[in-house]
């Protein structure tokens, strides 16, 4: 066997840097704080952040229905819209961060954040190797809970994933290390706080919304330390809710039962460690028409982000077709946004006019080209709608 002494002495001092780091973020979740209050809020900045690709399209016209809706706040100085820019992959690789600092700054400066679509550099592509700028801002603001529904009435569907945002496989996703040319390593991290703080946030919103079931989605049979302290962690937090019946599921096994049409009706709330939920709520999306209709929260105490959950189709601007992208992924985000921050009715509005837009009349359909109806075309559509609601 070769001697790879000095291999892996590198190895051991570039994880004992990445534990520290985790060590010291584990004892700044111990240290937060309550969550905010938006209620005793005198005022709520809205930072509208276009990302790139198609992002800044779906992102403004999401924004200006928005503004239409909550124009009464924005006069009465309740509710500020801000725009950011700067989270381009022209500008992230210009600056070789995942959000430069003077964009970051402004993205603390707000109290929600409206978010784009961003491009993350891959193999072969050409670009650096920056971090995802969605992992980033996850980590920079502690957006611990990846909130996605969906919902498909006419096929009894109303699903709630909870999925953990800031551990799992993408903690350190971009920090692993090739020991040698043969041997790459990277890290999955659980922790006891992160863990209990995303079942808690789960089952309280289970019992608020009398939902009856809790799904907790791992693969504790193979990978048992981090997904075992996972999936035990949940299981502990359940006992406090004892109305709502707990089960466990491997992932693999969940993937084939939303697909069976006997079972999939009886699933309400999921909880999920980070990877596991980015996957399986693609596939749900499906089911409501794909990731262009599907939205997304990211919630913290301090801060909160809403984005949709599909990419930045690089391909759609390439071809000329960015105005033709479909703004329902986003305008469902914007239904979570409003809930989050307390305007609820309005959120109510503006799920009531998706659904007539996007599943009863149908009056225009988005198809990604000139054969439907542009983006813009469709949230003026949606912003008619909402006079009728």
């Amino acid at each position: 066997m070769k001697n790879y002494s000095e291999q892996i002495n590198t190895a051991v001092e570039h994880y004992r840097k990445l534990l520290e780091n985790q060590l010291a973020r584990v004892e700044r979740i111990n240290a937060a704080g309550e969550a905010v209050d938006y209620s005793k809020m005198d005022k709520i900045v809205i930072g509208v952040c276009g990302g790139d690709g198609i992002g800044p399209t779906i992102t403004a016209e999401t924004a200006r229905v928005l503004e239409y809706l909550l124009a009464d706040e924005v006069k009465k100085g309740k509710i500020e819209f801000r725009t950011i820019e700067g989270l381009t992959i022209e500008n992230r690789v210009a600056h070789m961060k995942a959000i430069p600092d003077d964009v970051l700054a402004e993205l603390k400066a707000c109290d929600v954040i409206l978010k784009g679509p961003t491009t993350t550099p891959k193999q072969g592509d050409g670009l650096p190797n920056i971090e995802s700028a969605n992992v980033a801002m996850r980590k920079e603001l502690d957006l611990f809970a990846n909130v996605r529904p969906v919902r498909v009435p006419a096929q009894g569907i109303d699903w709630t994933f909870f999925r953990e945002n800031t551990e799992g496989s993408y903690a350190v996703g971009s920090q692993g290390s090739n020991v040698t040319d043969d041997l790459a390593i990277d890290f999955c991290v659980t922790t006891t706080e992160g863990t209990n703080r995303i079942a808690k946030l789960a089952y309280e919103y289970a019992r608020a919304n009398k939902k009856d079931r809790v799904s907790i989605v791992t693969k504790a049979n193979v990978i048992k330390t981090t997904d075992g302290k996972f999936l035990n962690l949940c299981l502990e937090v359940g006992k406090d809710y004892p109305e709502i019946a707990t089960d466990e599921w491997f992932i693999d096994i969940m993937t084939a039962k939303l697909v069976d049409e006997k079972r999939r009706r009886d699933f309400k709330v999921f909880i999920l460690p980070n990877l596991y939920g980015d996957i399986i709520t693609d596939e749900a999306a499906e089911f409501q028409g794909g990731v262009g209709t599907a939205g997304s929260a990211n919630i913290g105490k301090r801060y909160a982000m809403f984005e949709a959950i599909h990419g930045s189709a690089p391909r759609m601007v390439k071809e000329g077709r960015a105005k033709y992208a479909d703004p329902c992924s986003m305008l469902r985000a914007g239904v979570m946004l409003l809930n989050h921050i307390g305007y609820n009715a309005e959120a109510d509005r503006l799920e009531r006019a998706l659904d007539i837009c996007m599943f009863e009349e149908k009056r225009l359909s988005v198809t990604g080209r000139d054969t439907g109806a542009t983006c813009r075309e469709f949230a003026d559509y949606v912003s008619e709608t909402l006079e009728r609601v």
